[in-house]
C-alpha cells in the first residue's frame, strides 16, 4: 500500500529481540516517511519496568545510571546532543559505567561549538562519543531536495537525519538513556525514570527526569563539568545550527528551537511521530 508523508504507520506487535530489530530495519528501508509509533512492551517486562521506575523515583541520577548498567550491561546505550543534562550524565557514566556506548546524532548541521565539546568531554573523562550519521552527506541531501529541507519541511529533515539514524542504532541495543527533564516541555512532563519506549522498541531511562534546570546547572558548576559555551550566549536548548537561536528574556527554554514554526520537538522524545 502506498502512503503519503503525513501517514503514520502503526505497528502493534509483541516482538522478541530478533523480530524487533527486523521491524526497525524494515521501517528504515521503507523510507523516511514511515514513522513507527507503537511497538508493545513484552508482557514479562512491563511489570519489572513499572516497579523499577517507582523504586528509582527518589534515587540520585548517578545510582539510576548504575542500575541501568547493571541491568542491561553492554545492551545499554546513551544518545547525547551534548546539552547540559547530557554532559552531566556523561560525568556520572565515566564514574559508574565507563564502557557504555554513547553516541551523538551527527546530522551535519550541528554547531562547531557542539562538535568541539565532544573533544573536551573525551579529554576530561576519556569517553569517546561516537558519531552516528545519516546515509547521505549534507551536500547530497540538499542537492536531492533542491536546497536545505529544514527551511521548508523541518519535520522531514529531523526524520531523515535523526529519527532514521537512531532507529538503526537502537536496533543493536535493549535500552537507551536520555537527558530529558519533566519540566522542559509538555511532551516530557510525564516522563518516567524507566519506561518502555514504544516508538523504538527498547527501554528508555531518564536519570534526570525529576530534576530542574537550576539543579542541573548547580551540579555542572559544582563538578566543573564541561558544557557548550553557547549557553553563556543565551542558547538554552541547542540543536542543529540552522534551527536554533538564543532565547529571549521570559521565553520558554525551548523557544529557540524551530523558532517561528509550530514544531517543538525533533521526535526523539515526543509521544507521537
Amino acid at each position: 500500500m502506498l502512503v503519503g508523508p503525513e501517514v503514520l504507520t502503526r505497528i502493534l506487535v509483541r516482538p522478541d529481540d530478533n523480530t524487533r530489530r527486523a521491524i526497525l530495519e524494515i521501517v528504515d528501508q521503507l523510507g523516511k516517511h514511515f514513522v513507527m509509533t507503537a511497538i508493545a512492551v513484552p508482557e514479562d517486562l512491563a511489570e519489572e519496568l513499572s516497579a523499577a521506575s517507582e523504586r528509582l523515583e527518589a534515587v540520585e541520577p548517578r545510582e539510576v545510571i548504575r542500575w541501568a548498567a547493571e541491568r542491561f550491561g553492554d545492551k545499554l546505550t546513551m544518545a547525547t546532543a551534548f546539552g547540559p543534562e547530557g554532559c552531566l550524565i556523561l560525568h556520572w557514566i565515566s564514574e559508574v559505567a565507563p564502557n557504555t556506548y554513547v553516541f551523538n546524532l551527527e546530522t551535519g548541521y550541528q554547531f562547531q561549538e557542539t562538535l568541539t565539546l565532544r573533544d573536551r568531554i573525551a579529554e576530561r573523562y576519556g569517553l569517546e562519543v561516537a558519531y552516528e550519521r545519516p546515509d547521505t552527506t549534507v551536500a547530497d541531501y540538499e542537492r536531492e531536495h533542491g536546497g536545505p529541507l529544514y527551511r521548508t519541511d523541518p519535520g522531514r529533515c529531523c526524520g531523515d537525519r535523526k529519527l532514521a539514524v537512531i532507529r538503526r542504532v537502537l536496533g543493536r541495543f535493549d535500552a537507551w538513556m536520555s537527558g530529558i527533564r519533566r519540566d522542559q516541555s509538555p511532551d516530557r512532563a510525564t516522563s518516567p525514570i524507566v519506561a518502555w519506549d514504544a516508538k523504538f522498541g527498547v527501554v528508555k531511562i531518564s536519570p534526570l527526569a525529576t530534576w530542574t534546570k537550576a539543579k542541573v546547572w548547580d551540579a555542572i558548576l559544582r563538578f566543573d563539568v564541561p558544557y557548550n559555551p553557547l549557553h553563556d550566549a543565551g542558547y538554552v536548548s541547542i540543536g542543529c545550527a540552522p534551527c536554533t537561536r538564543a532565547v529571549l528574556a521570559g521565553e520558554d527554554e525551548r523557544a529557540g528551537r524551530w523558532s517561528g514554526t509550530a514544531k517543538t520537538e525533533c521526535g526523539l522524545h515526543s509521544r507521537e511521530g
